[in-house]
């Protein structure tokens, strides 16, 4: 029996948009979903039971950083992630890939895997895609992903071509390490900006076959146009009946257009970064708490939002406490924005049930900058 199961609801007429359900060892997921980033086995400001609260439905934990502290090995003699962090509905891993990319200087890449220095203390470590695998499997979640090589941006053809090629061979290496069935395992398209090259790497993926394909490497820097390009091309390409994930991509508007080129599942530090730093997202934009006209505003952040936040709490009030830069702060700012995404995310859902999510996605616009297409 496979370890998740992946059932195509309904498509929207005028567009790629999809509901569907994805079924896994702890729970069902509605899609499109967006998933709260959970780096070190934590939301950062929020508990679990207020994950559920807002409607969280599956979370994301960083391969990478659990290895390095407090280890995998640890985690899993304590019983595993979902165990460890008191979350006991569905966990997504990355597989550590981005954060080494990220990791620049520090790392170096060869075919066996790649070869790097700890952010923490220095010390000296090899992850390849074996080793990536066994991490994920002692962490336990319900989806793993293949260990991939994220190119920079901008980068020849040459590199991405010997980038993405090194990408379907760990991709392969992956699948053939994977030792656990109750793991659903996911492909990542990699191929940079160069569409014919993720059309490649699309194909490579789907020929090898694995319970879920995303597209990795988006969002560093690139061009918002292009971005949509490679979302747009790709998606005619990955197969209806698996779930697909893009990675990384955050802003509101990015997760619209990705549920309009018809992806299921996306995750970002934006919501929760953001929130830390007073920057709060709207239906009709993004709002910065610390600016000085709102230290006498007795209005919620959102007076359309129905968050806990909003219903409570000013924005003087919110404003406050950054200023004096109290932990509720990011707690309440947290809340609100993650809200505000799981929201965006179940009224996508709803729409895409009543064929009307075309209509959805220009009421969207409309609100927030009076594009209204």
């Amino acid at each position: 029996m496979a370890p998740i199961n992946f059932n195509l609801i309904k498509k929207e007429g005028a567009c790629a948009a999809r509901l569907g359900s994805l079924k896994t060892p702890h729970g069902d997921i509605e899609t499109p979903i967006f998933m709260p980033v959970g780096t070190q086995a934590t939301v950062k400001a929020m508990t679990p039971e207020e994950l559920k609260e807002i409607g969280a439905e599956i979370i994301l934990a960083n391969t990478y950083h659990l290895y390095i502290r407090p280890g995998d090995k640890l985690i899993g003699r304590l019983g595993g992630l979902h165990k460890f962090m008191n979350w006991h509905l569905p966990i997504l891993t990355d597989s550590g890939g981005f954060q080494l990319f990220s990791l620049g200087e520090l790392r170096k890449i060869r075919e066996e895997g790649v070869t790097f220095k700890s952010h923490l203390d220095g010390s000296s470590h090899f992850i390849s895609p074996e080793v990536s695998i066994a991490i994920q499997e002692s962490l336990g979640a319900d989806i793993i992903m293949c260990f991939d090589d994220c190119p920079p941006y901008p980068a020849s053809r040459d590199h991405v071509v010997n980038s993405m090629e090194m990408t379907s061979r760990w991709a392969r290496r992956c699948k053939e390490a994977k030792k656990r069935d109750d793991q659903a395992l996911f492909g990542i398209v990699q191929g940079g900006m160069y569409p014919d090259l993720r059309q490649r790497s699309v194909l490579d993926l789907c020929e090898t076959g694995f319970d879920g394909y995303a597209l990795g490497g988006l969002s560093v820097g690139e061009e918002t146009e292009v971005m949509y390009e490679i979302l747009e091309s790709c998606s005619e390409l990955l197969p209806e009946d698996r779930p697909r994930y893009v990675m990384g991509i955050g802003t509101p508007e990015d997760l619209m257009e990705g549920v309009y080129f018809g992806y299921d599942m996306f995750d970002c530090v934006m919501p929760t970064r953001n929130a830390r730093n007073g920057m709060l997202f709207t239906s009709f934009g993004r709002l910065n708490i610390r600016n000085a006209c709102h230290a006498e505003d007795p209005s919620p952040i959102d007076p359309l939002c129905s968050c806990y936040v909003c219903r409570n709490y000013s924005r003087a009030y919110l404003r406050h406490l950054s200023h004096s830069k109290e932990i509720l702060a990011s707690r309440l700012n947290t809340y609100h924005n993650l809200h505000y995404y799981l929201s965006l995310m179940e009224g996508a859902r709803k729409a895409i049930a009543e064929g009307r999510f075309v209509d959805y996605r220009r009421e969207f616009y409309a609100k927030r900058d009076g594009r209204g297409n």
